[in-house]
């Protein structure tokens, strides 16, 4: 059955350093903020399990996820710093 639903997720899992886990969820609420204005943005937070990460993060559609991303740009960056996407 077709659907009209338009919307994308993004579902990204880090490693963080040893040592890092304080600094990376810094960041996390620093991520959190910046996404709290994002009007394409459905839901988005973080959950942990030792030093792994967890983003669960939902947009209307692919442009909100553009959106987001330019948004967030440097602190990705500066997350990927301390942490490794797997």
């Amino acid at each position: 059955m077709a659907t009209q639903d338009k919307c994308c997720t993004l579902v990204p899992y880090f490693k963080v350093s040893s040592g890092k886990l304080e600094a990376f969820k810094g960041l996390c609420e620093e991520f959190v903020l910046k996404t709290n204005d994002e009007s394409k943005c459905l839901y988005y937070g973080f959950s942990f399990d030792g030093e792994q990460a967890h983003c669960r993060e939902g947009y209307e559609d692919a442009e909100g996820v553009l959106t987001h991303l330019e948004n967030v740009g440097s602190l990705l960056e500066e997350a990927l710093k301390i942490a490794d996407l797997t």
